[in-house]
């Protein structure tokens, strides 16, 4: 797999009909927006070094509501193949997260149950399903009897990894890629147990080319089904598949959300689920301390942001812009006023980026100058500045609250003391403030130059 490319140029047609590069500071369409759900997937995956540790509650509902619940607080009660405990004391799990709990005894049942799950980056999901796979297989048996859906190649590759560190114990296992670029013979048949793939390569492996006969697939995954239904042509693929692979067969789904979009698709694919929710946290803004700066253009905005700068350095500061190419301008800006800062853009490639933000975490740099959708799920516990550079508003130009909480949220994380600083430029950023103001009942404060000593006593 070496020879994948796993980022390729975007590339469009120009006027000539020759192929031209893609300008990387035009906005945004929707499908680059749907392909950074993707990479921002992938992202969680590079920087999260350890699961995180959820206060949400989980809820369970049911198939059959008559039958026990079950919950595990160790591996042991699993009772799996001692090489696949191995596997697992090996990738450093010492006991089951709040998902994997309630997820694996249902997942392990005979005889075998659906699942539907909700859970974020980081809550222990793909070790869940990579073991319920895993207890399944039988290994003397040379064909695929798993099949896991991921909405692009660099997420089924991360997946991959884990199935190959949780089965090391197992060398009989093995595993096949289904991704754009592994050709194989035609005709040929192939002896891995599990399959892992997109769903366009995954489809053309079971129909067209008969490499995989579905008939035979145990079980079958759909990971990340929210980032799949963004993607064009996934939703009718992994349809189509499953429709293939026999009455028995089990079927998990995976969504970090659960809009109506992934709850109608979700339901299409898996029947007769049982369904693990985790409840939303509400997120309090109680510990952070929110003021807004009047400006008139944004070149005043720039001249604020360099005069709290010192003030905002002491810890470590985000700061949000509405474009890429605002982030750029900003960015540089702040440098060549000689201050240290990282810039986090949607035309990185998503190794770059995960780089940045392990440096930005190591306080390497101390202000982290991004847009909403590359900062969207990263958390780094030592924040205590928010800047809205622009103001979080939706494609229609409305508030966004959803976005603003998202974003200052990630300060007073903990029980410490944030802040919050917004930039206002005009009339309308002065009523969108005020609007989001009233969603919240929550009174933002004019900042002047006496805030400044109460701004260090925060960030200190």
């Amino acid at each position: 797999l070496s020879n994948l490319h796993l980022k390729e140029e975007k590339t469009k047609p120009d006027a000539n009909g020759a192929l031209v590069k893609a300008d990387d500071n035009v906005e945004k369409t929707e499908d680059e927006e749907k392909e950074d759900r993707a990479a921002q997937s992938l992202l969680n995956k590079l920087i999260r070094s350890n699961l995180v540790d959820t206060t949400n509650q989980v809820e369970v509902l049911q198939r059959d509501p008559t039958s026990p619940l079950y919950s595990v607080k160790s591996f042991e009660e699993l009772r799996l193949k001692p090489q696949l405990l191995q596997g697992v004391y090996a990738m450093g799990f010492n006991r089951p997260s709040k998902i994997q709990e309630n997820a694996l005894p249902m997942m392990l049942a005979e005889p075998p149950q659906n699942l539907i799950a909700q859970s974020q980056s980081g809550t222990g999901k793909t070790a869940a399903f990579v073991l319920a796979m895993l207890s399944r297989v039988e290994p003397g048996n040379k064909y695929p009897q798993c099949l896991c859906l991921s909405p692009t190649y660099e997420l089924a590759l991360q997946t991959g990894k884990v199935i190959e560190q949780m089965g090391k114990f197992y060398p009989e296992l093995k595993l096949a890629y289904a991704v754009r670029g592994n050709k194989l013979e035609r005709g040929q048949k192939i002896s891995e147990q599990i399959v892992i793939g997109t769903p366009g390569t995954v489809l053309d492996w079971c129909s067209k080319l008969k490499f995989i006969d579905p008939k035979k697939i145990k079980v079958f995954v759909l990971d990340e089904a929210d980032v799949m239904i963004a993607t064009q042509g996934h939703q009718d693929q992994s349809i189509r598949i499953q429709r293939m692979l026999p009455r028995d067969c089990q079927m998990l789904l995976f969504s970090a959300t659960f809009e109506d979009s992934v709850w109608k698709f979700a339901q299409k694919v898996v029947p007769d689920p049982n369904i693990i929710k985790l409840k939303r946290e509400e997120e309090t803004l109680d510990t952070i301390k929110q003021y807004y700066v009047l400006c008139n253009n944004r070149d005043e905005k720039f001249q604020a942001l360099c005069n709290i700068y010192g003030a905002i350095t002491i810890a470590q500061a985000m700061i949000f812009c509405h474009t890429r190419k605002t982030a750029g301008w900003l960015a540089a800006e702040l440098s060549k006023e000689g201050h240290q800062v990282a810039l986090l853009s949607g035309e990185m490639m998503v190794e770059q980026r995960a780089a940045v933000i392990e440096r930005f975490r190591e306080g390497k740099e101390k202000v982290l100058v991004t847009t909403n959708v590359c900062a969207r799920g990263i958390d780094v516990e030592q924040v205590s500045v928010v800047i809205n550079f622009d103001l979080p508003v939706d494609k229609d130009g409305n508030p966004d609250n959803e976005t603003y909480l998202h974003r200052i949220g990630r300060t007073g994380r903990f029980g410490k003391r944030g802040l919050a600083i917004n930039m206002v430029d005009s009339k309308h950023s002065m009523n969108i403030l005020t609007r989001i103001q009233e969603h919240f009942n929550k009174k933002i404060n004019k900042l002047d130059t006496d805030d400044l000593d109460e701004i260090e006593k925060i960030t200190n």
